[in-house]
This record gives C-alpha cells, structure tokens and sequence, in this order.
C-alpha cells in the first residue's frame, strides 16, 4: 500500500502571555492508505492538538504535514481546513438537531445535484445500518445510532482522510466497544484512511491498524497492536499497555457486578 498521510518532525505550541509553551515535540509518523491510525495516551499528552493540526486548526510551528502528495501545512504555508479532503468526526456529534437523519447526512453535499445527494444518503443509510431511520430527527435516536449518524455524515462527501475525536466517549462501556468494532467494519469496508484519537485502549486496539503510544508531546512508540503488546519500547510504554488493560478488566468485572 502507498503512504497517505506523513507527519515530518511536527512541533506545535500554544501562545500565552508569558510566552510560548510546547505541547507536541518533533512528532513523526506515517500512515498508509486504507489503514486505520490511532493517537493514544493521557488527558495532556498532546494528541488532540495534532488531530487539529491535521484537520487545519493548529499552525506549525516547525516541520510538515502532507497528504499524498500535498502539503497541508507547513511552517510558511497552511491550507484552509474546507480545502483539506479531510472529514471529521466528533466526540459530541454535532448532529443538527432541527435537520433529520437524511438532512444531517447530505448537509456536506450541497454543492452535488439532487439525485446525486439522494443516491449518496440512500448509500450511507444502508452502510451504517440506519436504512429505516432517514426521516427521524437526531433525538429520536440512541447515542450508538447518533454516532452512526456522525460518521455517515463525515464519510459523504468521500474525504481522503478520516479523523475521529474520542468518538465513542459519550457512549456507555459496552455500547462504544461494539461501536468501535463496527465503525473499524464500515471503514475497511469503503476502505477509508482514519486516524482515531482516545485515551482508552480498548477502543483503540479493536479499531487500529497503527497505534501511537503519546507521553508529554512525543510518540513514545508508533507500532502494531502487537507490537506494543509483545515488544514495547520502553518501560513507560509496557507499564502504560498493562495499566490500561488491567483498568479494563475491573471495569468489565464491575459491569458484570463481579466486583465492587
């Protein structure tokens, strides 16, 4: 597969009165098409702030971030976010609530003739599973269906990248699991480039192809699902996976009332 999205030595910082101060440090990566990427770690640790520089909100202040052959933003340069072919999906799903379902979803598609936004909302009605659902009105929907919902509306215009900002954390324990399961489902299967951001790991080993553990503004290990398992890098990176993955089990015994 070739390479679609590359970040090359990013560093972004927030000004303050005081001054600047440095929230991502010589961050690298690569992602390839049709792979499902994923930024995981702690509330702080910075991966927000690169899902928004991918999606054009952040400026550099060193280093290049590109898109197949295009230079989204470097330094000196930056495309305007509605110029990107980059879809967004957020945590609190920015449905419009006085738009139905087929609304929301067509809501990007303006520029498209009517038949042609009539046979792309039939479409993604049938691939998130919501074929029955286009005249409801986003209260009329569970929170699982609400997100179902999000991601048609992001897939519709048929962005070249997918950026998803902790999507499922509204959802309930086992709700966003199978969610993410699901949603990792859709995407292989229209083959779209994703970059998730979480700060649970569950979500992010059921839905990734590439896992960036973060740690204060830096990629402390960009691997497999398995490789962070079998093969961290570092002492931080295997107390982070155990930690995380003993914190789910408590929560899961605690759901099945095994614990208290």
């Amino acid at each position: 597969m070739s390479e679609l999205l590359k970040l090359n030595h990013v560093s972004l910082a927030y000004d303050t009165p005081d001054g600047a101060i440095a929230v991502v440090k010589d961050l690298s990566l690569s992602l390839e098409k049709g792979h499902i990427g994923c930024l995981l770690g702690a509330s702080g640790c910075g991966k927000t702030t690169v899902l928004r520089a991918i999606a054009g909100f952040e400026p550099l202040r060193a280093g290049s971030i590109s898109l197949g052959d295009t230079a989204l933003s470097t330094v000196d340069k930056q495309i305007e976010p509605e110029h990107r072919h980059v879809g967004m999906m957020f945590q609190d799903y920015a449905l419009f609530p006085h738009l139905n379902v087929e609304r929301n979803i067509a809501f990007g598609l303006r520029r498209w003739t009517k038949p042609q936004r009539k046979l792309r909302v039939h479409e993604l009605l049938t691939l998130v599973g919501l074929e029955e659902s286009g005249a409801k009105y986003p209260h009329e929907l569970s929170g699982g269906q609400q997100q179902r919902v999000a991601l048609a509306r992001a897939l519709a215009p048929e962005p070249e990248l997918l950026l998803l900002d902790e999507p499922f954390s509204n959802l309930d324990v086992d709700t966003r699991e199978r969610l993410a399961f699901e949603v990792r489902d859709i995407l292989k299967k229209t083959g779209h480039t994703a970059i998730l951001v979480t700060h649970n790991q569950a979500e992010a080993f059921a839905i990734a192809d590439r896992i960036g553990v973060m740690q204060g503004g830096v990629i402390a290990q960009w691997d497999t699902p398995y490789g962070l398992h079998n093969n961290p890098a570092s002492a931080f990176v295997a107390d982070f996976i155990k930690r995380e993955a003993l914190m789910a089990q408590r929560a899961q015994a605690y759901l099945r009332g095994d614990a208290t």
